[in-house]
């Protein structure tokens, strides 16, 4: 149900955990030339990720969906894209898009388009937690998300966003 007020709080010890099995299913599927994380939240796994994977190369791109942090808060009608060519040239490049969450599933598609654009010839997308009562989207998380790190039901917060 979208709105729910439930809260999970992850600690490290669970993004560790999470982080080591999702590179171990993206190296299954071969390690990716380069990784982009969605600021703010992605960016963190992105690396986390990066480091990982044994990959140098990693980029961000603004996309947001909320209009605040804090639980439930609310969503843009559209996601907002700031520097689009922070990218930079993707092309020919096999690229791992990641977020830290997917609610809606919209900022992952909208950065999935940007990617392509860039020039990307291979996308997948990796985010650490689906928030299920959010997802809106026509596909369901698994048959948009390649790597899906946790799914719940409610609003998620990070060890990085407390203090």
């Amino acid at each position: 149900m979208a709105g729910d007020q439930t809260l999970t709080a992850l600690d490290w010890d669970a993004i560790t955990t999470t982080t080591a099995r999702l590179a171990n299913e993206v190296r299954a599927d071969r390690v990716p030339d380069v990784l982009v994380g969605v600021l703010r939240g992605g960016v963190i796994p992105a690396v986390l990720l990066a480091h990982a994977l044994g990959v140098r190369t990693v980029r961000a791109v603004e996309v947001r969906h909320t209009t605040a942090d804090g639980t439930n808060a609310a969503k843009s009608a559209a996601p907002i894209v700031a520097n689009p060519t922070s990218l930079g040239d993707l092309a020919s490049a096999d690229v791992l898009l990641v977020d830290d969450v997917a609610g809606s599933g919209d900022t992952i598609a909208r950065t999935i388009e940007l990617v392509r654009a860039a020039g990307a010839a291979r996308v997948r997308t990796a985010v650490f937690v689906v928030n299920a009562g959010n997802w809106r989207r026509r596909q369901r998380p698994e048959q948009m998300l390649a790597y899906i790190g946790t799914t719940i039901e409610g609003w998620v917060t990070f060890p990085w966003e407390r203090p």
